[in-house]
């Protein structure tokens, strides 16, 4: 008789429902997580926060038996979200006028926090990010994945709907795209003091029209990119070598629009860059690309468009 009541009690035993998704808890646990991916995967502020709020906005009404490991979650609809959108801002980018950079991403004030500082630590540069530029969208979300977040391949593979052997491929063919570039902005760990005096030198030599310490500052093979975006005109083609860099840089054409300019440090992308402002507001961004070794200066982008400019704050 016993035994037939324990049965009876295990049958109707009561098993509690689950609960609904702290949509709250996890956004402030995770949205800096998820904002990192999509920002190194876009390169736009604007759209990586349009994605993570898209992606917390989806979680309402979800329960705990939906998702098992928030996280994991998390990356993986941030990763194929990016992924399409990628897909067809690629068509986009061909009608772009003009040449199209990242969007850089500015911090107000500097650290106040460990948190903070830890943020700031990992945030990615600016030429880091023109780097990643180079990559197609599959190239990008395995190496941003594998390089930035050390996330294992069994993982990655199962965010994207592949094998563990397809994305160890991907990721080898990503840094040979890279294989130029990388190992030099890997190695570009200049202090502070250091990028800050190659600022200061960039920033009088520009506005004495000083052409012998331009040409000192640059490396052999600089870059010059300006983004304009057809909203602002800007010059057009991506200059390259010494010569025409040196030449953009010299040109009574450009130097008349940005010596008029209040020129200001700004901390960007995790690094003391330039803010020009005119009229009380920031009108165009320009961050450099050190050789941090020989403290010269590899690539000079300039950011004109003022849809790419909504983060920047100089610095007091």
């Amino acid at each position: 008789m016993q035994s037939n009541l324990n049965s009876d009690s295990n049958q109707h035993k009561y098993t509690p429902e689950p609960s609904s998704l702290d949509v709250a808890a996890l956004y402030q646990q995770y949205k800096n997580y998820a904002f990192s991916i999509a920002y190194r995967m876009l390169g736009s502020v604007t759209e990586a926060e349009d994605i993570v709020h898209d992606c917390f906005a989806g979680l309402h009404g979800m329960t705990n038996g939906h998702i098992h490991q928030p996280k994991s979650y998390i990356g993986k609809l941030i990763v194929n979200r990016c992924l399409n959108l990628l897909n067809s801002a690629r068509n986009q980018r061909e009608h772009y006028v003009g040449e199209w950079l990242p969007e850089p991403l500015g911090v107000h004030e500097l650290v106040n926090t460990p948190e903070e500082a830890i943020q700031q630590k990992e945030m990615i540069s600016y030429a880091y990010l023109v780097m990643l530029e180079r990559l197609s969208p599959m190239e990008r979300a395995v190496f941003v994945l594998r390089e930035a977040f050390e996330h294992d391949y069994s993982e990655i593979a199962g965010w994207l709907g592949k094998t563990e052997s397809n994305c160890r491929q991907i990721y080898s063919r990503a840094r040979r795209n890279l294989s130029q570039q990388l190992p030099a902005l890997e190695q570009a760990s200049a202090d502070w003091k250091t990028k800050e005096e190659v600022l200061g030198r960039f920033t009088t030599a520009f506005l004495r029209h000083d052409v012998s310490a331009m040409l000192e500052l640059l490396t052999d093979q600089p870059v010059f990119t300006a983004d304009g975006g057809g909203v602002v005109r800007t010059v057009m083609r991506t200059m390259r070598v010494h010569k025409g860099v040196l030449a953009i840089l010299t040109s009574p054409r450009v130097l008349l629009s940005l010596r008029e300019r209040e020129w200001k440090p700004a901390f960007i992308n995790g690094e003391p860059q330039l803010a020009l402002m005119k009229d009380g507001r920031v009108s165009e961004v320009i961050c450099l690309e050190m050789d941090a070794s020989r403290e010269r200066i590899n690539g000079v982008y300039l950011i004109v468009n003022p849809h790419k400019l909504a983060t920047i704050r100089p610095l007091d």
